[in-house]
């Protein structure tokens, strides 16, 4: 039972973890949409080049983005030295600061799944509700919307399995801050470098594994009810 028992530090890590992994999905969720929607369906220049920058998190090593995020958000970088002072918003070395992270490296994951979906909508539904006097935004919460929620709840269930596997970019942003930043893949880290460690990282390695698979079987009963509703 001991090793089917997780200790505080163990529980401690898979509750921030489930909680930084529901911010970062809650948080890119609405841009996450709209991106979606504008590759889905608008045409305009520089098109390809935010495509790029929207699947980059999938390409560039996670180190890379998370010292990219310290330069741009830590306490003196660019964006976040006017957003402590003005506002008093710190993201550097605090949980929202890792929430952050992990929803930048889930990000492209969510934006392809709700684009396939869009992209697999009928758009002659749509132009039949204009014509008989919906406007654009009536349109796409009465009828574009609910058609492509399978693929948004298969991007979120994505996005929040990567976010709580996310490591490399939290651990350089953010760095390895027990209650703070030490999510489950950080707290697995610091077990393997410790002595008599192997147990508790073995505990946290199971509950990742089966986190993971849940979220892939998941993913994949909705994305096959996606499929027959397309086809019916």
């Amino acid at each position: 039972m001991e090793m089917l028992s997780l200790s505080t530090f163990e529980s401690q890590a898979l509750v921030l973890s489930l909680w930084v992994s529901a911010w970062a999905v809650a948080g890119s969720l609405p841009l996450g949409i709209l991106l979606a929607w504008l590759l889905a369906r608008k045409s305009f220049p520089g098109k390809l080049l935010v495509d790029g920058v929207v699947h980059l998190p999938l390409v560039l090593p996670p180190v890379v983005m998370g010292y990219i995020l310290l330069v741009l958000l830590g306490r003196k970088g660019l964006i976040g030295a006017w957003l402590h002072d003005a506002l008093g918003i710190t993201f550097a070395f605090n949980w929202k600061g890792a929430a952050v992270a992990s929803g930048l490296m889930a990000f492209p994951l969510l934006v392809r799944a709700v684009r396939l979906s869009m992209e697999g909508v009928n758009q002659e539904l749509e132009a039949a509700a204009r014509t008989l006097g919906a406007g654009s935004v009536r349109v796409f919460f009465s009828i574009t919307l609910p058609l492509i929620m399978p693929g948004i709840l298969t991007g979120m269930i994505l996005a929040f399995a990567r976010s709580l596997s996310e490591f490399g970019a939290t651990i350089t942003f953010v760095s390895n801050i027990p209650g703070e930043t030490r999510t489950l893949p950080l707290a697995l880290y610091t077990l393997t470098q410790v002595p008599g460690g192997e147990a508790g990282a073995f505990r946290l390695c199971v509950i990742s594994v089966v986190l993971a698979f849940i979220a892939l079987l998941l993913s994949e009963i909705l994305s096959r009810r996606l499929a027959a509703r397309m086809k019916g």
